[in-house]
């Protein structure tokens, strides 16, 4: 599996462009410039080409055509839910509406229980769940990786007006103490499940009828700290329309002995694989994978 750096694509201009478009005139025509965007992508980004018509060819069986269509509508459909992300934590008019399927699941978490971890997906854009979220009336925790480019990160801050609390995993390994207050006191937190770095543990489950590699490290979470674990996505359906899923809550406990505890941690994550393969064959150019995800030879050193 094609090692993963923990970036987000794209350059510090390319954003500024963007965010000034967003200023100025709008949705309507960021997404217009977007169409070229996505099209310069399409053509002078192998990289990520070639990873993205397998998925499509040998993991959802599109014909050869519908795979080359469903490229360039997947890099569109990025692009957007960027521009959509950028829009609405910067308080830009939007007029965004969203559909909350399972929202009483999360509520249950916060309002008759111990709080809870979400588990998503580079599938659609979680980030737009920050709206429902914020209705929960609870801190919301998001667990990410510090290997953004800082000028980008420093920059989308500056026009950014949402506050979640980030948790930024690091080598010392001080995150854990952040991880821990958090649940002691009942809020939420929240990861992806679908990427991890160098040196990370894992393990091969069968994912869209291939093997591929999965981090332990989320799953591992729901498990060592006994808090009911909800997997989460958000779905762009149309403009200016999102459809946040969120199944129910479920608890898997810590057992013994440590064979024990490997297959419950299996066991989350095949449950998290089951809904995310359902979401990925509903919204076919919506998961935003750019690396060769079924590759898992040299086990112990490759990332995704």
């Amino acid at each position: 599996m094609t090692s993963w750096k923990g970036k987000t694509r794209g350059g510090l201009t390319g954003y500024k462009i963007f965010i000034s478009v967003l200023k100025f005139s709008g949705l309507p025509l960021a997404y217009f410039l977007l169409r070229f965007v996505a099209f310069y992508f399409f053509v002078f980004s192998p990289k990520s080409f070639v990873p993205i018509f397998s998925f499509y060819r040998k993991r959802l069986y599109f014909g050869f055509l519908r795979s080359i269509l469903f490229i360039y509508r997947n890099y569109f459909a990025f692009g957007q839910v960027l521009l959509d992300k950028v829009a609405a934590m910067a308080g830009f008019r939007t007029n965004f509406s969203f559909t909350y399927e399972g929202e009483t699941y999360l509520r249950e978490m916060v309002e008759n229980g111990p709080g809870g971890l979400l588990i998503s997906a580079h599938i659609g854009n979680f980030e737009m769940a920050g709206n429902m979220l914020e209705r929960l009336k609870t801190p919301v925790n998001i667990i990410m990786f510090d290997a953004e480019h800082a000028r980008i990160k420093d920059y989308l801050s500056s026009v950014t007006s949402r506050n979640f609390n980030v948790i930024v995993i690091k080598e010392d390994n001080t995150h854990i103490y952040e991880i821990n207050k958090a649940f002691r006191e009942k809020q939420i937190i929240c990861i992806h499940g679908d990427r991890f770095l160098q040196g990370s543990k894992t393990m091969t489950i069968d994912f869209l009828g291939g093997k591929a590699l999965f981090p332990t490290g989320p799953f591992y979470l729901a498990m060592k700290y006994n808090v009911p674990v909800s997997f989460v996505f958000a779905m762009k359906e149309g403009k200016k329309h999102y459809h946040f899923y969120a199944s129910p809550p479920k608890y898997y406990p810590q057992q013994g002995l440590q064979q024990k505890r490997d297959q419950t941690i299996k066991t989350i994550i095949k449950d998290y694989i089951d809904l995310m393969e359902k979401t990925i064959r509903k919204y076919p150019s919506q998961w935003f994978n750019y690396y060769n995800f079924w590759q898992t030879n040299d086990h112990d050193k490759t990332t995704a």
